[in-house]
């Protein structure tokens, strides 16, 4: 007796999307590589690439790095060099130390510091409570509250209307002039009230079963959920109160009360000399007015750039992952 084995019809184990015919991983096509079915640029156009990127980065970085060159290279490299110092042979801190004695300069980074604080706390306050009051839907007026919002966007007063509107509120040569005109910006409430209608319902109506009233949903829901949105719309209103100048032009006489933008535009961009009356000191010798100039404007641009990280890393972080399960 002989034995006989039949072979049955070979086994195959189904990978992950057999109907996808797609080519996966790397292979080469001509002289390219293609990586999951996309062709990599070949050496010639990944080296022009690199080209233009480091001609882009260069034209960008190098005016940051002779306003800070200039600021403290020593007043003889200044003068030498014509007013602006690419690499500075020696660093001289004098321009920062006269700016930084108690004169003008001082006087009004402290007000850009308190226009700033104050009013991108009181714009965020407003703005969000004003877009979660916009995402409730059914609640009464939320229609014609944001019919006026959104018809804010496409006219604006004008700025005669706009001074006396401030004239009249009696705000002239006062810090409140420079912060509440610009206190709500109707398209930060727009964004604010996108992201509050997006929320799950499901969280607000667990919530709402256990009692919360409205206040508790946007103090205790509400707020921790937008962090993102609020980091976005905070550093948009904190560089806005910042960088801005035009209001103070308007509505300060008194030159005591300039913000430092207000001063770095009369200084830097209206060419004005910087005597030793207006630093607060008694010297003899200043340096070099372009050193004072890109001091100031180094003073300036610091702050922004030190707050940008800490703010970034909320922009794409999403902060309603696992607030919804099931």
């Amino acid at each position: 007796m002989s034995a006989t084995t039949t072979a049955g019809p070979a086994r195959t184990t189904p990978g992950p999307n057999m109907n996808d015919s797609r080519p996966r991983g790397r292979t080469r096509t001509g002289t390219r590589a293609v990586i999951d079915g996309v062709a990599m640029p070949g050496p010639v156009e990944r080296t022009v690439k690199g080209i233009v990127l480091t001609i882009a980065c260069a034209l960008v970085i190098l005016p940051f790095v002779g306003i800070i060159s200039t600021s403290l290279a020593t007043p003889e490299q200044v003068t030498e060099a014509g007013g602006f110092v690419l690499l500075p042979t020696g660093i001289d801190l004098s321009a920062y130390q006269m700016i930084f004695a108690g004169g003008v300069v001082t006087q009004a980074l402290w007000i850009s510091v308190v226009v700033t604080g104050i009013g991108t706390t009181l714009s965020l306050a407003l703005t969000t409570t004003l877009g979660w009051a916009l995402s409730r839907k059914g609640a009464f007026g939320v229609r014609a509250m944001l019919l006026v919002v959104l018809i804010s966007l496409l006219f604006n007063p004008g700025i005669i209307p706009s001074y006396l509107v401030v004239q009249q509120l009696g705000l002239l040569d006062t810090l409140w002039a420079l912060i509440i005109p610009t206190s709500v910006s109707a398209f930060n409430v727009v964004v604010v009230r996108a992201f509050f209608v997006q929320l799950p319902n499901e969280v607000i109506d667990a919530a709402r079963i256990d009692g919360a009233t409205e206040w508790q949903l946007f103090w205790r829901i509400g707020l921790p959920l937008s962090k993102p949105v609020l980091a976005v719309v905070g550093l948009f209103y904190g560089v806005g109160y910042w960088n801005a100048f035009f209001n103070a032009l308007l509505y300060m006489s008194d030159a005591s009360k300039w913000p430092l933008q207000l001063v770095l535009r009369t200084y830097v961009v209206d060419g004005a000399q910087l005597g030793s009356q207006d630093l607060g000191i008694d010297a003899a010798a200043l340096p070099p007015q372009t050193s004072l100039q890109m001091a100031i404007l180094v003073v300036s641009i610091v702050p922004v750039l030190l707050v940008y990280p800490f703010l970034q890393r909320h922009f794409a972080k999403g902060m309603l992952t696992g607030a919804v399960k099931g």
